[in-house]
């Protein structure tokens, strides 16, 4: 099945080299073109325009996309509706709120459309280290692409063999899995990014309270100056608290122990609101992620060191730039 991939911001652009490095043939379209030259330089087939990106592949095609949320997909969406054809498979692997999905599926079905929504992690180092990828909609459109599913995701680790040696299943295995009906992949996603927002802020506000053990308000025989990036380097090997977040965290405050380079305003990009809201409708208590996203909010006038750390992970795996403020 001939792929393509609307959309070359960064994570489009890892998504795209991690299939070429797998000998994948892959087209590519964005409305700028530089990215598109960087692209076919390496090997892609590139188009000047989003007629020419559907007319060079041959149906049944799957186009991806990776656009914002909002707008910007809504709109790519209702073009490619009229230029697709019966059989060919259209996905949704930005962040788009969950609820779009099964509209967006029901708007395609009439045409022969299949619409698989992909909620997609992984940030910027996704082209090496692979993409988390949790997949809603029907099953024979996932069968159709598990192919390039297979390479997006990470290898499979020797030992993931070991330790589940009768699992053949293919709903779930390293870094996917089908989530189930149409609109489930972007609410896995979501609630994925909202833990994410807990983790982070735990891990911040953890070193504020170090930080602030040097701070001269405190006894002298209580005040510690303590080695951030020794501390953060020592809890990212064996602890029970280590994962990429503190391997970010430790690469951040080894490059730069005061965080100097960040201000710690934090934005954030949606999906935190969403589940926010989800989690009202639903009665569904979500303290930690209220208490992280509203810390973002404070964050715009509270330059805390902590906040300044979240900036350097949030920079660390996704590319995310501050929002403009003071340093």
């Amino acid at each position: 099945m001939d792929f393509g991939i609307y959309g070359l911001g960064r994570m489009g652009q890892a998504i795209v080299g991690r299939l070429l490095r797998h000998g994948h043939v892959v087209h590519v379209y964005n409305r700028s073109p530089e990215p598109i030259a960087a692209l076919v330089a390496e090997g892609a087939q590139g188009a000047a325009s989003l007629s020419a990106f559907v007319g060079q592949m041959s149906s049944p095609r799957c186009i991806w996309l990776m656009l914002p949320a909002g707008e910007a997909t809504e709109q790519a969406i209702a073009a490619l509706a009229a230029l697709l054809s019966p059989g060919d498979i259209l996905i949704d692997g930005g962040n788009s709120y969950w609820r779009d999905a099964p509209r967006r599926a029901a708007l395609l079905a009439p045409l022969g459309i299949h619409f698989l929504d992909v909620g997609t992690s992984g940030g910027v180092h996704g082209l090496e280290r692979g993409f988390c990828l949790m997949v809603g909609g029907p099953d024979d459109a996932v069968d159709m692409i598990d192919t390039v599913f297979t390479i997006l995701a990470p290898d499979r680790p020797k030992m993931d063999d070991e330790i589940h040696p009768n699992n053949t299943s293919r709903r779930s295995r390293p870094g996917f899995v089908r989530s189930g009906a149409s609109g489930s992949g972007h609410f896995v996603k979501m609630v994925h990014n909202g833990i994410e927002y807990g983790m982070m802020q735990a891990i911040a506000e953890g070193f504020d309270f170090l930080a602030a053990a040097a701070s001269p308000s405190r006894p002298a025989s209580e005040a510690f100056d303590l080695k951030l990036d020794e501390i953060a380097e020592a809890w990212r090997s064996s602890s029970v608290i280590s994962s990429w977040l503190v391997d970010l965290a430790a690469a951040a405050l080894r490059s730069d122990p005061k965080l100097a380079t960040f201000s710690g305003r934090i934005d954030d990009s949606g999906e935190g609101r969403w589940m926010l809201h989800d989690a009202i409708e639903s009665r569904t208590p979500a303290f930690a992620l209220a208490a992280a996203l509203f810390a973002r909010f404070e964050s715009k006038a509270d330059s805390r060191f902590g906040n300044q750390l979240l900036s350097a992970m949030r920079m660390g795996f996704g590319g995310h730039k501050e929002p403009p403020g003071r340093i």
